[in-house]
């Protein structure tokens, strides 16, 4: 499986047993979503390889303990500290109304109320203190905060965001 059909799930942080067992910590706001997983993809060298889980259980709330089969000691752990951990995409619980994943409304149209048609969602910058979409409008690069005030729909049957933006804030770009 490619990474871009999968999800980041999260990190193994540490071994938690001299039995092989390890604890993640997952990017979610539900990790008990994740307590009957069967199986999951960790990162080596670039590929994701398909690891079976005998058991895991949260951990203290926030983080997994995991048990993985063929990883019986403390050496085969640590082996495994620090790998990211991946899900397919189709693992994740669709999401209705205003809300969205990032990967979800990449090539949305984006629509704002009073400047009408801003442009196309090429991609969204999270690596900031407030997320960003990242909008093409005629070959010119325009951010727009990724904020719940200013979305007011988002169709994803037609793939638009309608967005009420504060008056010349997509001015400045253009």
């Amino acid at each position: 499986m490619r990474k871009e059909e999968c999800f980041y799930l999260g990190k193994i942080v540490r071994k938690f047993s001299f039995k092989g067992e390890l604890l993640a910590k997952l990017d979610t706001d539900e990790p008990e979503m994740y307590e009957e997983l069967e199986s999951v993809f960790v990162e080596f060298n670039g590929n994701l390889v398909p690891f079976f889980i005998q058991s895991c259980q949260l951990h203290k709330s926030t983080l997994l303990r995991i048990d993985f089969e063929d990883v019986n000691t403390e050496e085969d752990a640590e082996d495994l500290v620090n790998a990211e951990l991946y899900l397919p995409l189709s693992m994740l619980p669709e999401l209705e109304g205003n809300k969205f994943y990032y990967h979800e409304i990449i090539g949305f149209k984006v629509n704002d109320i009073y400047f009408g048609e801003v442009g196309t969602i090429t991609g969204v910058n999270d690596n900031t203190a407030q997320a960003l979409f990242e909008i093409d409008h005629k070959g010119k690069e325009v951010l727009i905060p990724i904020n719940d005030d200013f979305i007011k729909k988002v169709d994803r049957s037609t793939k638009t965001i309608t967005l009420d933006t504060p008056e010349g804030l997509i001015a400045i770009y253009l």
